[in-house]
């Protein structure tokens, strides 16, 4: 956690160097990284495919000490619940778009000790969470369209963020609110001002091919503060 501001980093590890996963996973562990965020694709609900059980239980053994952070971009996500190594205390978010019965879901995941998660996608309404918002601990918003690579932030997701940060408010609900998608030194402190809580630092956050990681974090918890003071003065 950013100790200034209170933003949470987690790393997205489907952008890692795969030649050299135990060197940034090393490093981005002594730098304290809140989470690693793993994204699980089934290549039906967006349009690629990710690691399975082979990859991410070896890691996560290795690694105990990190919280998981798992994005199921699957269709019907509760059929595999139990195919991928997630532990109590995870976070587990599934998408609006690809549940018949959310609340359901969410009860389920609840009831095995995860934080449940839903994620919406940029043209989705808010207004989808409104009745089932109260039983997720987590709402992830993406701020690019799923499964394509090397997108620009949807303008109108700033807006969706400040909304929801207000629809929180209102209810006096301790959910978080994740970013997912472009999140970078740039991106970052309208985010955050926007009400951003955890940020999602991938390709161009955190994974750069111009400067380390240990600079790349360091650049984005600046970036993370900014934000926050940005929010503070808003108020």
């Amino acid at each position: 956690m950013n100790k200034e501001s209170g933003v949470k980093l987690t790393a997205s590890i489907m952008c890692v160097n795969w030649l050299q996963v135990k060197q940034d996973l090393d490093e981005i562990t002594k730098e304290g990284i809140d989470s690693i965020h793993w994204d699980l694709i089934d290549g039906n609900f967006a349009s690629d495919f990710t690691m399975g059980s082979s990859v991410i239980d070896p890691i996560r053994k290795a690694y105990p000490q990190i919280p998981g952070d798992f994005h199921l971009m699957v269709e019907e996500p509760s059929r595999l619940f139990d195919a991928f190594p997630i532990q109590e205390g995870d976070v587990v978010s599934i998408h609006q778009e690809a549940c018949r019965n959310l609340h359901r879901d969410l009860v389920t995941m609840r009831r095995k000790g995860w934080r449940p998660g839903v994620a919406i996608s940029p043209g989705t309404p808010l207004e989808t969470l409104e009745y089932i918002i109260e039983d997720a601990d987590v709402v992830l918003i993406m701020t690019v369209n799923p499964g394509y690579k090397g997108q620009q932030i949807v303008p109108q997701v700033f807006r969706k963020i400040e909304k929801l940060k207000s629809m929180i408010e209102n209810l006096k609900i301790p959910t978080e609110i994740h970013v997912d998608g472009n999140v970078n030194p740039q991106t970052a402190v309208d985010l955050v001002a926007a009400g951003a809580d955890v940020l999602v630092c991938g390709s161009s956050g955190l994974f750069r091919k111009d400067i380390g990681l240990s600079q790349a974090l360091k650049e984005m918890r600046r970036s993370a503060s900014e934000g926050l003071k940005r929010r503070s003065h808003a108020v």
